[in-house]
């Protein structure tokens, strides 16, 4: 294998130049042949780009080769390669894994973006974007988040959209029970009565279990985003969670950190803080190698 490896980086030192200049290629290395987004055993020239274009778009001059010299050719999508940026600080355009907040909240991480009806929006949690629940639609959302020293109207890049409401343990929501309602409405007719401003509501308890702590925010201007992943690249598809499997995440606070997973179909407790516990169901949980103390991290997909 090593043999093979050192053949392979001569004829790469022959032919780097004039791959470079393909429209599109941004690097070229050594490494795993990819298949429908799982690696195989094949080792050849790789080639990242910025964008994948279609053969049909590009002249006979400007396509890759499948081979050169015996050695497999495969095109990469890494989207652009970027030199560290510090994931706390004011980016433009704001790629995933930045710093970004709701106005009343400390910092989080700017997920990705998503697109709903054609239309491009910014994906975090909920606890991000809509404080915990406790935001309103159209309220601005700062990058970097406040804590940062994120402020509005300066830093704001984009405005609350629709979050989903997180349910917390004990909560309920109000019951269409007419005994309930009823027993309520005596109740406070007497604390009326006595002076007392104190009301029941009647409630069905609901099950605390989430599936998502999720929102999304509508950005500003679409060019004050970037449909990448800070010190990663470009998002290139999408896969099932499975046990084993490899993984890499950009986040505000940890920076880029890589592991395994190493359980799925996870159901755990969270704390928000404020005596506020949330349980999620169908969570993986990974083994994080982003410094030397491994840390089991609950990962909110």
């Amino acid at each position: 294998m090593a043999n093979k490896i050192e053949d392979m980086k001569m004829v790469l030192k022959d032919v780097r130049r004039d791959l470079m200049t393909k429209p599109n290629v941004i690097a070229t290395g050594i490494g795993y042949k990819y298949v429908q987004g799982k690696k195989t055993d094949e080792i050849g020239i790789i080639c990242s780009v910025e964008k994948k274009v279609a053969k049909s778009y590009l002249s006979e001059s400007d396509t890759l080769p499948e081979k050169i010299q015996d050695v497999s050719v495969d095109v990469f999508v890494s989207g652009l390669i970027y030199a560290y940026q510090d994931p706390t600080s004011r980016i433009r355009p704001a790629p995933g894994g930045v710093s970004i907040g709701h106005t009343n909240i400390t910092a989080g991480t700017l997920g990705c973006l998503v697109k709903k009806n054609n239309e491009w929006y910014i994906l975090s949690n909920n606890h991000v974007l809509a404080n915990s629940n406790d935001a309103a639609i159209g309220d601005a959302i700062l990058q970097p988040g406040p804590y940062d020293g994120g402020t509005d109207p300066q830093d704001r890049i984009a405005t609350l959209a629709e979050f989903v409401p997180i349910q917390f343990e004990g909560g309920g929501v109000p019951t269409p029970c007419p005994i309930g309602n009823i027993v309520a409405g005596v109740l406070n007719g007497i604390a009326a009565v006595l002076g007392s401003r104190t009301r029941l509501l009647p409630v069905r308890p609901q099950a605390a279990t989430n599936l998502v702590d999720a929102a999304i925010a509508k950005p500003v201007e679409n060019d004050q985003v970037i449909d990448d992943i800070l010190n990663i690249g470009k998002i290139s598809g999408v896969a099932e969670a499975a046990l084993g499997m490899s993984i890499t995440k950009s986040g505000r606070t940890t920076g880029v950190t890589t592991g395994t997973i190493n359980q799925i179909d996870v159901t755990s407790q969270v704390s928000y803080g404020n005596n506020k516990i949330k349980f999620l169901r169908n969570k993986i949980v990974k083994v994080s190698k982003g410094s030397k103390i491994f840390k089991n991290i609950i990962a909110l997909v």
